[in-house]
């Protein structure tokens, strides 16, 4: 058993359990590292806080985007493949730990880890609220102290050989995944994969939503996204339109028509959802908006509104029979 300072970090010692292979892995902006990891109270009986085994599920962190506890990755850095390492960290660097504790076993609860906060920052929602959930991250947040983390090094990938969420991408990246989402939701339509489509362009859209967060509304930046924007939701709600999600249609286009109200593809995709959920009145006017803003779609309206009419007037049929049974007086025996 070998034990060692780590050079350059005040308040952390190392103690090697288990020997790794290879070199120390060069970490870079986007690696992913995948570990397992225990958390201890540096007290007599050695209190465990959390473990990652018990959820089953290693840990995972890209590097360089900004986990809330940043000496996780220097622990991380100093380990070989295959390694277990015991570091003991002083206050200073554990201060974070409660929020990002209480974050963890959200998502392991199956909850979403940002619930009720006011706040995008670690330490905005620390002062804002008196309790984290759990009385031992509580007691962790009022008084910081020392922790024992437990680590297991599994493999460490570069940004470049795995699949990486779009939170992760810079934003060249997510320009350049763009087009192939919007690609590869258009071959799985071709194949009459309507669901795994509709995934793809709305992973696309969250992309471009991303990017335009950090642009001024309305500006030529903005525009140029937004002009990217369109014909994926718009694919989107085609699929939701073959999978019978008529409400997911209504919410998108009504949306999507707030910014542009010239849309004609969009009211006639609004119209379908319409007409689908008996909403005669609406899909009527939007049918009527498509032809007047795009003649083109004139005829494709006309046949839309006639199997509308056939459609209600078979309803109308039915509705009256319905009703006219309940009103019906009862026979003698």
């Amino acid at each position: 058993m070998e034990e060692t300072y780590l050079l350059n970090v005040e308040g952390v010692k190392k103690k090697i359990l288990h020997g790794g292979q290879g070199e120390l892995p060069k970490l870079q902006d986007g690696s992913k590292i995948t570990f397992h990891f225990q958390t201890l109270k540096d007290d007599f009986e050695r209190t465990v806080i959390d473990d990652s085994r018990e959820a089953g599920i290693p840990m995972e962190i890209i590097v360089g985007k900004m986990f809330k506890l940043e000496i996780w990755e220097t622990l991380l850095s100093s380990m070989r493949t295959g390694e277990v390492a015991e570091f003991w960290c002083d206050a200073i660097h554990t201060g974070m730990y409660a929020l990002v504790s209480r974050g963890m076993r959200r998502i392991a609860e199956g909850r979403d880890p940002l619930e009720g906060q006011k706040h995008r920052c670690g330490m905005g929602n620390m002062f804002d609220y008196h309790s984290t959930g759990y009385d031992d991250l509580d007691e962790l947040q009022r008084t910081p102290q020392p922790l024992i983390f437990i680590m297991e090094l599994f493999r460490v990938e570069e940004p470049s050989a795995y699949k990486r969420d779009t939170w992760a991408m810079s934003k060249e990246e997510k320009l350049a995944a763009v087009p192939v989402l919007h690609s590869e939701g258009n071959r799985l339509v071709l194949r009459k994969e309507f669901a795994q489509a509709a995934a793809k362009y709305q992973e696309a859209v969250i992309c471009l939503r991303n990017l335009q967060a950090k642009e001024k509304p309305w500006e030529d930046g903005w525009l140029k996204l937004e002009s990217l924007v369109t014909p994926l939701v718009l694919n989107y709600c085609q699929c939701q339109l073959e999978l019978g999600e008529y409400y997911e249609v209504l919410e998108h286009t009504t949306e999507l028509l707030q910014k542009h109200n010239d849309n004609a593809k969009a009211y006639f995709k609004r119209a379908k959802a319409h007409a689908a959920v008996w909403n005669e009145r609406e899909a009527r006017e939007d049918f009527l908006r498509v032809a007047h803003l795009d003649p083109s779609m004139a005829a494709a309206v006309k046949k839309e509104l006639k199997q509308l009419g056939e459609r209600m007037r078979k309803k109308h049929v039915e509705d009256r029979k319905r009703y006219q049974g309940l009103f019906q007086p009862p026979r003698g025996p």
